[in-house]
């Protein structure tokens, strides 16, 4: 069983920025693959950013390349998604995600661990 915690959310104008983390105990945190995914009213779970056990490969979704980064410290146990350049729509619930297996899936129901998710609500 991994536990995870996710915090950082909240509502920022704009063009601001956030940095959302994820905290993981239980099992050892660097045998899963990360996820970020999220959530708006109304949308099915899309996948935002992804990053492999060894921190040197990560994934994102065209919508948030160039403006968002995803990093793990395997010491803290925590993965973390900087977010810049936020727009309106990116407004929606965030959740971080841990998959045992190392491989890559942009579907949530390959996911086997999941935070309770952080809000965040970009302004126009």
């Amino acid at each position: 069983q991994v536990q995870l915690v996710a915090s950082g959310g909240g509502l920022v104008p704009a063009g601001g920025s956030l940095r959302l983390s994820c905290v993981g105990s239980g099992r050892t945190f660097s045998n899963y693959f990360m996820a970020w995914f999220r959530q708006a009213p109304g949308e099915e779970r899309e996948f935002v950013a992804g990053i492999a056990r060894s921190g040197t490969s990560t994934y994102y979704t065209d919508s948030v390349k160039g403006r968002f980064t995803i990093s793990r410290d395997t010491a803290k146990n925590t993965v973390y998604l900087q977010m810049n350049s936020l727009k309106p729509e990116d407004t929606a619930v965030y959740y971080c995600a841990a998959r045992s297996d190392s491989t890559l899936e942009y579907y949530f129901s390959a996911y086997d661990y999941w935070g309770q998710g952080t809000q965040v609500t970009v302004s126009s």
